[in-house]
């Protein structure tokens, strides 16, 4: 483990993955690159989003930070614990909710669930039990803690899993989907003691969602992975900024058939009082002039056109899409180049991953 000032031991730092790759071997001698080149930094007590599709590389990652899966290359500190070399009192410092409820047992009660964790994670004792009536009450589970977590309901269930990952008091918490599946008062009582682990209790939270809206909500910093590549890492604020000269909203009376809505590709569209909404940004080399006079051209009645705040699912797409868009090799057919897939080359702003050190780097700074 480097010393000094290295970005391992800087003191604002939770986590720090340096250079780390995972390739994996499949049955027929295939290599797949799940994770490639990676180099992240994610500041203590922050909410931190980790995004991309299905098969970006999200999990492998959160996987290897967890000392789940060893990476092929590269390292990978938890509060400046090297992740490989000590493994122990890396992992002491996190705690991890998975995706369903699958880290807490169903026919146990509510209590004995945050016992038992408690105790594999090293808390005895008064404080153990202190930690948990406090988790329990924050959680409004108290007066429910003797009840088998099989006759809860799923946010019920969701709030429990968050208390036994917190039980130990980790610094760094990985929250992975929180909300899926719970409905709108359960989602947003998660979401509020989310944004108080940061804000008021100082953790780092690191989040992966294919909830965007959430992400937005909440995310101090946004992540994007695509084909095992980072291709964005920004501030929530500055990543929304890319595109906010671009994006716009398109009113027209009435309802608009598949033809017509196939010439405002990339644009979603939504009813609302008997109109059709089109919001999207604008792709290169076109200006909103262009977009009305492609609605007059096609005989619409067009009732306003309105610049809008983008929202980080308009940004996601956008930048997902423009990665896939550049080079036509797959990134993971075996003894293939990995094709540049920077936004930039495809006519979005680029979007450069922060240095080891955590700084900018970014050209359009």
């Amino acid at each position: 483990m480097s010393s000094g000032n290295a970005p391992e031991n800087a003191p604002d730092n939770a986590i720090v993955i340096d250079r780390v790759s995972k390739t994996y071997q499949t049955r027929k001698g295939r290599r797949v690159h799940a994770v490639q080149n990676l180099s992240l930094v994610v500041r203590r007590g922050q909410v931190f989003g980790f995004l991309g599709a299905n098969g970006a590389g999200k999990t492998t990652t959160i996987k290897m930070a967890c000392g789940l899966v060893m990476p092929t290359a590269g390292q990978i500190h938890v509060n400046g614990y090297d992740v490989l070399r000590q493994r122990g009192q890396a992992m002491r410092q996190m705690g991890t909710v998975l995706e369903g409820t699958r880290n807490v047992y169903w026919r146990l009660s509510a209590w004995q669930n945050l016992m038992y964790f408690g105790r594999l994670k090293g808390v005895i004792g008064k404080r153990l039990k202190s930690r948990a009536e406090q988790l329990l009450k924050e959680l409004d589970l108290w007066e429910r803690r003797n009840d088998p977590l099989r006759m809860f309901s799923r946010g019920m269930q969701q709030k429990v899993a968050i208390a036994c990952a917190l039980v130990s008091d980790p610094p760094i918490v990985l929250l992975d989907e929180p909300t899926l599946g719970l409905d709108v008062k359960a989602a947003r009582s998660v979401k509020q003691w989310i944004s108080a682990l940061a804000e008021e209790q100082g953790k780092t939270v690191v989040l992966t969602t294919h909830q965007l809206a959430m992400a937005q909500e909440l995310c101090h910093q946004v992540a994007i992975m695509s084909h095992g590549r980072l291709i964005a890492n920004r501030p929530t604020t500055e990543l929304l900024d890319l595109f906010r000269q671009e994006y716009y909203q398109v009113r027209f009376a009435g309802s608009l058939d598949d033809q017509v809505l196939e010439q405002f590709d990339g644009f979603t569209t939504r009813r609302e009082n008997g109109d059709t909404i089109l919001s999207g940004i604008l792709t290169e080399g076109t200006t909103v002039y262009d977009l009305v006079d492609r609605a007059r051209s096609l005989g619409l009645e067009l009732i306003a056109v309105a610049q809008v705040e983008p929202n980080l699912e308009e940004v996601f797409v956008r930048l997902i899409d423009a990665a896939d868009s550049v080079g036509a090799v797959d990134a993971h057919a075996p003894g293939q180049p990995v094709q540049d897939r920077s936004p930039a080359r495809a006519g979005v702003p680029a979007v450069s991953p922060a240095r080891r050190d955590g700084s900018g780097g970014d050209p359009l700074k």
